[in-house]
């Protein structure tokens, strides 16, 4: 699958809009509709700031707790504001050349969700009871609760039954709808959950009135190539990179990113991964590392390997937080922001420039979406390797994971485009625990 030509360019500022606007828990907490996706848009100028060209956003749609729960694909969260809001803040956005890029969660939806209260009201004969993979007890009527498959456990997420033609008529006709009203491209959460042929029927469908439409799967694990492939996406998530990245730095590995890198280059040989260093989902990358100090080196491998790059709000200033397996244990990664960008605290400034100056660097290397990786040297606590793409641009990238200044082959490359490095006829001297990016 080739993407349209904007998703060269594009790095996402990814945004969980219900924790970033401090939105109540649950939906029955605010039965009228607030506004608060306007509350994004003094965040815009902030993205650009950064050097962001795409805004990814969390769930927005109505759901009952945390937005992985939909109850109505066609109605802004309550909690969030209205269709009016939306189309604001997507104008506001393209305005200034942000893309949009929307969370749709087709695997399961809430149990308010409008089909399955059918199928708890009217019992086996309700209509929508297809769309869903019921055990009814004997006798069942009218007011019996089936038993159900679930979403990994949460039984107040309610698998839908992706044989069912309806299901996928329902997710193409909400996929259009928001393509239709701005929206660029969506997230599929849960991607590995649903058949590959499911989404291989509605990417096709989808991409027949959205041609430049980005479709990205959330792969956990699996074969992502084939599941890609076979599901007509553009792209999937990398969490091999991701876990690859933060577990070398913390354990002065290097050889674990270099067998990585091997695997990231076979799959760039067939589509380009979406890149991260922290989402969502996961512990924020400050908290991660041991060693703090070496968030900018994974941002260094974010917006120097090949993939669309995503940053996770809050990781360009420092912020920490711990995911937990428990309830309520995503809190600390989806927390408030402050009002305005002014409100922020100077403590993150010196990473907030990392980033900006790392996205700088990608941005006027577009290439860099599809580059390649070799290793030129390597030990556990040095690494340096050349990026190239098809055309004769190259850049060098060398990590120092040490207590002392490491000498560091960089293949001939002279001068230095960022971060730090003394370089002559036998290659560059990178500082303790530093980092230097030379072309």
């Amino acid at each position: 699958m080739k993407s349209a030509p904007w998703v060269e360019h594009v790095i996402w500022w990814q945004v969980y809009p219900l924790g970033f606007v401090g939105a109540e828990k649950t939906s029955t907490d605010r039965p009228a509709a607030e506004h608060r996706l306007l509350d994004l848009l003094p965040w815009l100028d902030y993205a650009v700031e950064l050097g962001a060209s795409g805004l990814a956003l969390g769930p927005v749609f109505a759901s009952e707790t945390h937005g992985y729960d939909t109850t109505d694909y066609f109605r802004i969260d309550a909690r969030l504001g209205t269709l009016d809001d939306f189309d604001t803040l997507v104008a506001e956005a393209h305005r200034r050349g942000l893309r949009i890029l929307l969370d749709g969660v087709f695997n399961h939806v809430g149990r308010s969700f409008q089909p399955f209260q059918e199928v708890l009201a009217e019992g086996p004969g309700a209509g929508s009871a297809r769309w869903f993979v019921l055990d009814w007890p004997d006798g069942a009527g009218p007011g019996t609760e089936p038993g159900y498959r679930d979403f990994e456990g949460h039984h107040h997420l309610v698998a839908l039954d992706h044989r069912e033609p309806a299901v996928a008529d329902l997710v193409v006709e909400v996929m259009g709808y928001w393509l239709d009203r701005g929206a660029d491209g969506w997230r599929l959460d849960a991607a590995y959950a649903v058949p590959a042929p499911f989404w291989a029927d509605v990417t096709a469908r989808v991409r027949s009135a959205h041609p430049d439409a980005y479709l990205v799967g959330e792969y956990i694990h699996g074969d992502y190539a084939a599941e890609v492939g076979a599901g007509g996406l553009d792209a999937a998530t990398q969490y091999e990179l991701w876990k690859a990245i933060w577990s070398s730095l913390n354990d002065a590995n290097f050889f674990e990113l270099s067998a990585a890198l091997e695997r990231h280059n076979a799959l760039l040989a067939s589509y380009v991964p979406l890149t991260f260093v922290g989402n969502h989902d996961v512990t924020r990358i400050a908290s991660r590392l041991t060693d703090p100090a070496l968030v900018a080196h994974a941002v260094v491998l974010l917006m120097t390997l090949g993939g669309t790059p995503s940053v996770y709000y809050g990781d360009e200033q420092g912020y920490r937080g711990v995911k937990e397996d428990r309830a309520g244990g995503d809190d600390d990664v989806r927390p408030l922001f402050p009002p305005a960008p002014a409100d922020l605290s100077s403590v993150g400034q010196g990473v907030f420039a990392a980033h900006q100056q790392l996205i700088g660097l990608r941005r006027r290397h577009a290439w860099l979406h599809r580059a390649t990786t070799q290793v030129l040297q390597l030990s556990n606590e040095v690494l340096a390797y050349r990026v190239t793409a098809e055309g004769p641009e190259e850049l060098v990238v060398a990590l120092n994971l040490s207590h002392g200044p490491a000498r560091v082959d960089v293949g001939g490359a002279a001068g230095v485009l960022a971060g730090e490095a003394a370089v002559d006829g036998a290659g560059a001297l990178v500082p303790a625990r530093g980092w230097a990016v030379l072309g």
